[in-house]
């Protein structure tokens, strides 16, 4: 059983249309070996495992061994072919996502919960990415 210390928030980045065998052929084109994230909830709500917690996802770099990743798909807004992000969870994802949040406390009480973008700060001038699109760290520090 891998030591835990974060469990981290992300967003797919991704149309909402998106499921399981999309983001699963997305960590295959990028030639990932394991998905992303251990979890990905769709705009109904519905939590799809990707990986069990006993394997190392790919989610953020330099964390991944000791981590699980929980990603909400959306994340972005696509208009004239321009992507920008936006925060665009559903209340079904919002509910899934706290859900999964207490019940991974409860199995690793000291892991630090944080959005992605956590990792480079809090000046949004340093993020390398804006993801999950919300300022995770404040929305679950209760959890």
């Amino acid at each position: 059983m891998r030591h835990i210390t974060h469990i981290f928030i992300h967003c797919t980045a991704t149309p909402q249309t998106w499921g399981y065998k999309e983001l699963m052929a997305e960590f295959r084109n990028k030639g990932w070996k394991a998905p992303g994230y251990h979890y990905a909830i769709t705009p109904s709500g519905e939590l799809l495992t990707l990986a069990d917690e006993d394997t190392v996802a790919n989610g953020v770099k330099g964390y991944n061994q000791h981590a699980i990743h929980i990603a909400y798909i959306g994340g972005i807004s696509i208009r004239n072919g321009k992507t920008t992000p936006l925060d665009n969870r559903t209340t079904q994802q919002r509910q899934t996502i706290t859900r999964l949040l207490r019940q991974l406390r409860t199995r690793y009480p000291q892991a630090t919960i944080l959005g992605h973008r956590d990792i480079w700060g809090s000046n949004p001038n340093k993020w390398l990415k804006a993801c999950p699109c919300f300022n995770a760290r404040e929305e679950y520090s209760g959890i």
